[in-house]
């Protein structure tokens, strides 16, 4: 079965003044899938992942040349709402930033901001969102207590739900997992598998393992370059570039 692509980048690059931080990336994301960036630090694939949703804008001095195109839609076109760009793509950071307020007003406040004020619509969306989250069992009794009194991966876990709120189309994760231990981090993996079945999902990581086990699609960053991409399981056990398979058997990196 062939996936429609959800995402694609066309000859993307990205400076940081006169830095060159990515180099001429093509490439597509299938919808439905997840697909896992590798590479040793300060190569580029959080930079990348920035991209997917414009939040390098907010950084001075950086530049994107290229395309990203969200469902065939340039998110760079002169006139495009970034706003709603990053509605339908959201992004979770390596550290949980749960917002200090209760969990239920966490995950109501996207649903509020775009005009959702009525309490039963809101405690559905609540609801929903954190049983997608695989949280509603561990905090169902506790709604209004602050969400800064949840452990590292509930909050982590919390900051997914806050996003499936406003119910987006990607997901975008930049080393979710490498501030949770091993329980929680093993939560936060099968929480992927589920999320994938409706949601496009692309995500950072160092540990190559949870790369290996995760992800349908892997992406190999060197250098601001993209040296490969390809469906997970040739990246791992057959990669077409010698500096793949150096940085997979720990050669460098």
């Amino acid at each position: 079965m062939t996936l429609a692509i959800k995402i694609a980048t066309k000859n993307l690059s990205v400076y940081y003044r006169q830095l060159q931080a990515l180099k001429y990336i093509s490439m597509s994301i299938p919808e439905h899938s997840i697909t896992a960036l590798i590479g040793p630090s300060g190569c580029g694939k959080s930079t990348f992942l920035r991209t997917l949703n414009r939040m390098n804008d907010v950084i001075e001095g950086s530049r994107v040349e290229g395309e990203v195109l969200l469902d065939g839609q340039n998110i760079y076109s002169h006139g495009v709402d970034v706003s709603e760009i990053r509605k339908r793509v959201a992004m979770v950071f390596q550290k949980p930033n749960p917002f200090p307020m209760s969990i239920y007003d966490n995950v109501a406040y996207g649903p509020r901001i775009h005009g959702l004020k009525r309490r039963g619509v809101l405690d559905e969306i609540v609801e929903r969102s954190l049983r997608a989250a695989a949280l509603w069992d561990e905090v169902k009794d506790r709604l209004e207590k602050s969400a800064l009194g949840l452990s590292g991966g509930q909050q982590q876990r919390l900051v997914i739900a806050r996003a499936l709120a406003v119910r987006p189309e990607v997901f975008l994760m930049d080393e979710p997992a490498s501030a949770l231990d091993p329980i929680s981090s093993g939560k936060l993996e099968d929480l992927l598998f589920e999320l994938r079945r409706d949601y496009t999902i692309v995500i950072v990581t160092h540990n190559m393992q949870q790369a290996a086990r995760v992800s349908q699609y892997c992406g190999f960053f060197l250098s601001g370059e993209m040296v490969e991409f390809n469906q997970t399981k040739t990246v791992f056990t057959n990669p077409r570039d010698k500096r793949t398979e150096d940085y997979i058997t720990g050669r460098f990196g």
